[in-house]
């Protein structure tokens, strides 16, 4: 498959090699219009056919305390979708790893920080909790819904495409997921694993087309959350569902992890999960 640096990553460090700051520095993060990856989707930025959030968690988050003690903890990021920027992850690593070495007087203020740069960074509010690395909340859960990996089909087609998703007449309300989701880094071509559940109250999905389709993005190269648009928009183009909810939990890399979810107004996800192989 053919790869090449989008230019709106021109000057991202994604990709690059790049020396972990010890000091703290906000000027580290590097945000990307999502506009330029929207269009192709005919998403228009002021009218957004869904609503949603890119929730990150990050696994290596320390700071020392006003003693000059190291404090570690979890983090989990909601990103909101009608934000005008998302933020590149390897950036994020970085800008996280300069609180390493960087003394703050409370918790609060660690929260404070990064609500205040990552906002300035998305052009948007941006949620921040921080967990410790016990804390029950990060148990990992199992996706709700039927699992439909075991289908027993032939692909031959790792490109997505629209025309494998059908339905039949009976409207149903079901609730799918899969595991097989992989996509690859559109900068490094690094694999990107991850597990997709699918919401919907519509036509009933022919499930072999559904995992073909979702199969199909196993060369496909985009981040993360274009990837789920993308088959937002697909699906409500193909099966035209009264409501939709696509959901992804990727595997960390990096020690991030990032699991966007967009839907159509007035569905939700399920409440807060980690799968085990986050």
């Amino acid at each position: 498959m053919s790869h090449h640096r989008p230019d709106t990553l021109v000057h991202a460090p994604l990709g690059r090699e790049s020396a972990y700051p010890e000091d703290y520095d906000a000027g580290l993060l590097y945000p990307i219009e999502r506009a330029a990856n929207r269009a192709p989707l005919g998403i228009e930025a002021g009218a957004l056919p869904f609503v949603g959030e890119d929730e990150w968690h990050a696994f290596e988050v320390s700071w020392l305390n006003a003693r000059g003690k190291p404090i570690v903890a979890v983090a989990r990021f909601r990103l909101p979708a009608d934000s005008p920027r998302l933020i590149e992850s390897k950036s994020w690593k970085l800008y996280l790893n300069g609180f390493n070495q960087t003394r703050f007087a409370s918790q609060e203020e660690v929260v404070a920080t990064l609500e205040r740069d990552l906002a300035e960074a998305a052009r948007a509010a941006v949620g921040v909790e921080l967990f410790g690395v016990d804390d029950a909340v990060l148990v990992p859960k199992r996706l709700p819904g039927e699992c439909i990996d075991d289908r027993d089909i032939e692909i031959d087609d790792y490109t997505p495409s629209a025309e494998h998703l059908r339905v039949g007449e009976e409207v149903v309300e079901e609730t799918l997921h899969s595991h097989l989701l992989k996509s690859n880094c559109p900068v490094t071509g690094q694999p990107d694993w991850g597990s997709v559940l699918v919401r919907y109250r519509g036509p009933r999905l022919d499930r072999d087309g559904l995992l073909r389709y979702l199969i199909g993005y196993r060369q496909h190269q985009d981040f993360h959350e274009h990837c789920v648009e993308h088959i937002f928009m697909d699906l409500m183009a193909r099966a035209r569902p009264e409501r939709l909810l696509v959901l992804a939990r990727y595997v960390r890399r990096g020690g991030l992890d990032i699991s966007p979810w967009r839907a159509t107004p007035g569905e939700r996800p399920p409440s807060p999960l980690r799968l085990a192989r986050q």
